[in-house]
C-alpha cells in the first residue's frame, strides 16, 4: 500500500506535464500596438467580473447609446404606438441612424443620458458636448457602464422594456441599414447563443464593400438577416419622414460621414471615472469628445449558454485604419476576451 502511494506520488507531475495546452488557462487578450481598448466580462451567475482592462476608460459611443435611448423612450411611454415599435425595430437590429435620431430630438438631446445616467447609476456616462448637441453618437462611454446597463436590462427594468430591447438584439440583422456588415466581434468570435449591439463610427457614409447576408441561420432566425423582418410578416419599412442623419452629425464645414480631423483623445482611467473626456460628475457633458479623429468600433452583448455573461469591448483605431483591418481585430480581440472571461 505504502509503496502504490509512493509510486502515485512520483507520477503527479509527470501527469501534470502530460496535461494538454487546451486545458491550460487561456493566455490574457492581446490588444494591437496603436489599439485602445476597454473590456469587461461580468459572470451572472457568480456575480463578478471574470476579466477586464481599462473598464473605465471613456470611448464615444457610436450606436451603443441606442440601448440608452430606447430605455428612456420606452420607460417614459408606457403605451407605445406602432409608428414607434417599428422605429425601435431597426434602430435596435439594425442600428438604424434615422430612427436614433427621431427618438433623440423627441427625448430631448444630451437629456437623455443624464436622466438615463442618473436612474442606472452610470459613472463614466456622459452626453455629448454643449456644443454638439444633436450628436448623439458622441456620448460617452465605458467598458463597465455598458455593463451595468444590461444588468439593468436583465436584473431591474420592467419585462416590457427589457423584453422588447433584448428581443431585438438577439435578432440582430447581419447588416446595418448603411450597408456595413454589423457582424464582426461577438457575432463573429463567439459562438451562438448570443445578443447583441454593436457600434462604429469614422468609418464613412459608405462602406468598402456593402452588405449581403452570408449567415448560414434561416431567415428570421436570431442573427440572421431578417434583420428588418419577422417571420411570415412583410419587411418594416423605415418612415421617410425621420429626419436623415448621420450617425454622429457632421460639424458645420465637414461632410456628413467624413473621418473627424485630428484631435485629442480621451485619456485611459484605470479605476477612476473622471478624465480627460469630461467631469466625474455622472451625467455631466464632457469637454472634449473621446478619440476625436479617431475610427471607433464596439461589440457589446449577452454570450454564452442561458446567455450568462455579459461582454463588452470598446476599441478605438489609430486615424486612417481601414474597416477591414478594424474588424479583424476586434473579432481576434473578441474571441481572445470571451474565452479569458468564460474559462
Amino acid at each position: 500500500m505504502i509503496r502504490s502511494l509512493a509510486l502515485l506520488t512520483a507520477a503527479l507531475p509527470l501527469l501534470a506535464s502530460t496535461v494538454p495546452a487546451s486545458a491550460a488557462a487561456p493566455a490574457a487578450p492581446h490588444v494591437p500596438a496603436g489599439v485602445a481598448a476597454g473590456y469587461a466580462v461580468f459572470d451572472r451567475q457568480t456575480g463578478r467580473l471574470t476579466a477586464h482592462r481599462d473598464a473605465h476608460r471613456r470611448f464615444r459611443s457610436a450606436s451603443v447609446v441606442k440601448i440608452m435611448i430606447a430605455i428612456d423612450y420606452l420607460e417614459s411611454h408606457p403605451k407605445v404606438p406602432a409608428r414607434d415599435l417599428a422605429l425601435l425595430k431597426v434602430m435596435l437590429r439594425v442600428s438604424d441612424d434615422d430612427a436614433a435620431s427621431a427618438f433623440w430630438d423627441r427625448g430631448g438631446k444630451g437629456r437623455i443620458i443624464e436622466r438615463t445616467a442618473r436612474k442606472l447609476g452610470l459613472t463614466d456616462t456622459a452626453p455629448p458636448p454643449a456644443d454638439k448637441p444633436g450628436f448623439w453618437g458622441y456620448t460617452s462611454l465605458s467598458a463597465l457602464d455598458t455593463v451595468r446597463v444590461y444588468r439593468y436590462l436583465l436584473d431591474r427594468a420592467e419585462p416590457r422594456v427589457s423584453d422588447l430591447i433584448l428581443g431585438h438584439l438577439r435578432r440582430a440583422g447581419q447588416c446595418g441599414s448603411d450597408g456595413f456588415d454589423q457582424y464582426f466581434g461577438i457575432p463573429r468570435g463567439v459562438a451562438r447563443p448570443w445578443a447583441v449591439k454593436q457600434g462604429w463610427s469614422g468609418y464613412g457614409l459608405r462602406p468598402p464593400v456593402r452588405c449581403r447576408p452570408s449567415s448560414p441561420a434561416a431567415p428570421g432566425a436570431p442573427g440572421s438577416l431578417g434583420s428588418l423582418e419577422a417571420p411570415g410578416s412583410q419587411p418594416v419599412p423605415v418612415p421617410s419622414a425621420v429626419p436623415a442623419a448621420a450617425e454622429a452629425p457632421a460639424p458645420p464645414g465637414r461632410p456628413a460621414g467624413a473621418p473627424a480631423p485630428a484631435g485629442p483623445v480621451g485619456v485611459p482611467v484605470p479605476v477612476a471615472p473622471a478624465d480627460a473626456a469630461g467631469p466625474a460628475a455622472p451625467g455631466s457633458a464632457p469637454r472634449i469628445v473621446p478619440d476625436y479623429g479617431r475610427p471607433v468600433l464596439h461589440t457589446t452583448g449577452l454570450v454564452g449558454p442561458k446567455e450568462r455573461w455579459i461582454m463588452v469591448l470598446l476599441t478605438a483605431y489609430p486615424a486612417g485604419t481601414s474597416w477591414q483591418r478594424s474588424t479583424s481585430q476586434i473579432t481576434r480581440l473578441a474571441r481572445e476576451v470571451y474565452r479569458s472571461g468564460t474559462s
